[in-house]
């Protein structure tokens, strides 16, 4: 059991009847809590949890509908997703609703806590297992926040002309385009014609520019986090452009016989440092590349990412490297 809901469940009086878990780990929760329904946004937990308990849990942006006493807010790294999140989960509450919040103290919690007295007076119910307990009864009727209201809109001068790009709250780089994104874009050039994959899309930077330099290309666009895939759809869109969106939390979704897969892939899962998703990643490449697909990644010069490469494809190359990034392009062999 994930250590906030067992701090949750120490204080299971306040989570009885129908409840709306926000942002829940796909552990034993809804299993202890019978009435009680999910909200993610990431396709992997939501994948385990259908599978678990089908039905129960809804992935997507917006919370989903139902009449609920209570809802809980497991903590999001974002404090602007956690401010969407919080007032989406009070619009569905209602007045007298009981609106918890639980993450971990080094996740910030206790000034997410503080982000609860827009809506109530904010008490602390538990502390145990380094992580925090909060609660807060509504005063007052909420309006549905539109998360589409809170993106951050930019234009990128890129060489075919400028490319509008649309992120929502808790996308990686939230409204600016990130250095590693910034010096992949630049080596980008000379892909092989056919099927192309962004993989970990965040606001779609890499896929909507592909679709564009490559337009006869079918490109792909993989990221597992709904919030992500939203923006990548209205970044796509903003610029007239039309790709394939997949929901998923590893390359098993993806297409085969890809010419090329492109990624600026994640090395944090919330507040820790996680290499594991780039390591499946490259392990799995080859299943998903034609023969002389190319793979070409961007990545923080210290990983040691060569080695991998090499096991999973053959020589790896560095094409670049710049304010503590480099550029690997490897062809599976």
């Amino acid at each position: 059991m994930d250590p906030r809901s067992e701090v949750l469940l120490r204080q299971a009086e306040h989570v009885q009847g129908p409840v709306l878990l926000a942002g829940l780990p796909a552990d034993d929760l809804l299993g202890t809590l019978p009435e009680a329904r999910g909200w993610s946004w990431h396709a992997g937990e939501q994948a385990a949890l259908a599978t678990r308990f089908p039905g129960r849990s809804e992935f997507g942006i917006h919370a989903p509908a139902g009449a609920f006493r209570a809802a809980v807010l497991f903590l999001p790294k974002s404090r602007e997703l956690t401010d969407y999140l919080l007032g989406a989960l009070a619009a569905r509450l209602g007045p007298g609703g009981a609106l918890l919040l639980v993450g971990e103290k080094r996740a910030g919690i206790e000034r997410a806590a503080r982000q609860l007295g827009a809506f109530g007076t904010p008490r602390k119910l538990d502390s145990a297992r380094h992580c925090q307990l909060w609660r807060a009864d509504l005063e007052r009727q909420v309006a549905t926040p539109d998360p589409l209201a809170l993106a951050e809109r930019f234009s990128l001068n890129l060489e075919g002309g400028p490319l509008q790009v649309v992120s929502l709250p808790g996308v990686f780089s939230h409204g600016r385009l990130d250095r590693g994104s910034a010096l992949l874009l630049r080596h980008l050039e000379g892909l092989p014609r056919g099927p192309l994959l962004d993989y970990g899309c965040g606001a779609g930077v890499l896929g909507a520019w592909l679709k564009r330099r490559y337009p006869d290309s079918p490109v792909s666009l993989l990221d597992v986090d709904a919030f992500a895939l939203e923006s990548s759809r209205l970044t796509l869109a903003a610029n007239g452009l039309e790709a394939e969106l997949i929901a998923a939390d590893s390359l098993r979704a993806a297409p085969t016989q890809l010419a090329a897969l492109v990624s600026n892939p994640p090395f944090h899962q919330g507040v820790r440092t996680d290499y594991q998703a780039t390591e499946a990643l490259l392990r799995s490449a080859r299943e998903h590349l034609a023969a002389k697909g190319e793979l070409r990644l961007v990545a923080n010069a210290f990983l040691k990412y060569p080695p991998l490469i090499e096991t999973a494809l053959g020589a790896c190359q560095v094409l670049a490297e710049a304010e503590g990034f480099r550029i690997y392009r490897a062809t599976r062999n």
